[in-house]
């Protein structure tokens, strides 16, 4: 039984508890084999080796003279943010950069699968709050209190059998993303080729069947092109102000709420990676605070959210079943409950002459309004309910 399980001080159970340089390693415009993982590689158990930067031999051998990465070794950041955990399974070349902590499991008594899941839990993540330093503006970990977090220590026999579970899990879970990212990576391809470069109706220009379509819906597409204002446009379609085509344009409130234990999701760009929601680290509102951070509207299934400062650019679809508010310098699209109307948009916004549209927008601080999308122009097809509906088959 888990109460029978000691419970340590995990310096007791490591060979090895080292902090980083505490300094940032000069980095190295080109690539090289030594790369530096950072707090932002460490997201949600694992570690991400894109966007990883770069230094030379002389650097990597400098910051790795205290103790070089191995397999199996556990990372935990310290700051900025506090207690995301990454297994380090591809060692060659990595060292640590600034707020990370190292941690190696003495394998006669700490499975280091297992070490890696104990720190995600909800036990050991509370205990990392709990040590946030005080005085500070930025939360974080002291150094000295890395090593005295408490952790169960139950037989090897039961980590192995409770790794290899979490294990297993994490596989599907890994594959069921990168599935995800392949599906979303076709759709915006397709969509690319419909409704930025017009491949279809330049098939039928040509005097070609468009491909990858059935007949009914290449009888969609014009056959021909005729100039706008703002460049070529397959014929009978216009370029239209977006605020004139979906049912509204909504900011969120220029302030943050009492951060509360439980509730609805407060949503933040944090929570934004792009394309999608990431909705692993949220910060909640309270039900007395609700109402009044939603009196300009409510998120609801299908609404586009979006940020308009910071991080520009970024997109995702509200999903079913989740209940949240704005967060600063977010706003949101509230398309016309039509067929696809909303993916439609989703994909014209994640798309790249979109994307550019938005930097000519920026402001140089830098920061666009939140009301400016509602001018900028975007083409549209004549049928744009059967053109979307389309898409979607």
């Amino acid at each position: 039984m888990s109460v029978d399980w000691p419970v340590v001080p995990v310096e007791q159970a490591c060979d090895l508890i080292v902090d980083c340089v505490n300094k940032t390693a000069p980095v190295v415009p080109y690539a090289t084999p030594y790369r530096m993982i950072r707090t932002t590689n460490i997201r949600e158990g694992r570690i991400s080796l894109e966007s990883c930067r770069f230094v030379d031999e002389v650097t990597y051998e400098k910051w790795t003279r205290r103790a070089k990465l191995e397999y199996g070794d556990v990372l935990l950041t310290r700051e900025a943010p506090i207690g995301e955990v990454g297994f380090v399974d591809s060692p060659d070349g990595l060292f640590l950069g600034q707020r990370v902590m190292q941690y190696r499991a003495n394998v006669q008594v700490l499975h280091p699968r297992f070490l890696h899941y104990v720190f995600q839990s909800p036990s050991l993540q509370h205990q990392f709050g709990s040590h946030e330093g005080s005085g500070s503006v930025v939360s974080h970990i002291r150094v000295g209190d890395c090593s005295k977090f408490k952790i169960p220590l139950p037989p090897l026999d039961v980590q192995q059998g409770i790794a290899e579970l979490l294990g297993a899990l994490d596989d599907r879970i890994s594959l069921l993303r990168e599935t995800n990212a392949t599906l979303e990576a076709i759709a915006q391809a397709l969509f690319k080729s419909w409704f930025v470069d017009f491949d279809p109706v330049r098939a039928k220009a040509e005097g070609r069947q468009p491909q990858g379509m059935d007949a009914a819906t290449a009888a969609l597409f014009p056959d021909s092109f005729e100039a706008s204002g703002l460049g070529s446009l397959p014929k009978g379609w216009a370029f239209k102000p977006i605020g004139e085509l979906v049912e509204g344009i909504y900011d969120g409130p220029h302030a943050t709420p009492t951060k509360s234990a439980e509730g609805p999701i407060f949503l933040g760009i944090k929570n934004l990676t792009g394309t999608s929601l990431d909705l692993s680290d949220v910060r909640h509102i309270s039900e007395s605070d609700w109402s009044q951070w939603t009196r300009r509207i409510e998120p609801r299934h299908g609404d586009i959210v979006f940020s308009y400062e910071a991080t520009l650019g970024f997109f995702a679809v509200i999903p079913p079943s989740i209940r949240c508010c704005l967060g600063r310098r977010l706003a949101l699209v509230r398309p016309h409950e039509e067929n696809g109307a909303g993916l439609f948009w989703f994909h014209q916004f994640v798309s790249a002459p979109f994307q550019q549209l938005l930097v000519k927008h920026t402001m140089r601080i830098p920061r666009h309004s939140d009301t400016q999308p509602t001018l900028i122009r975007t083409p549209v097809p004549r049928s744009f309910g059967q053109a979307v509906g389309a898409q979607r088959r």
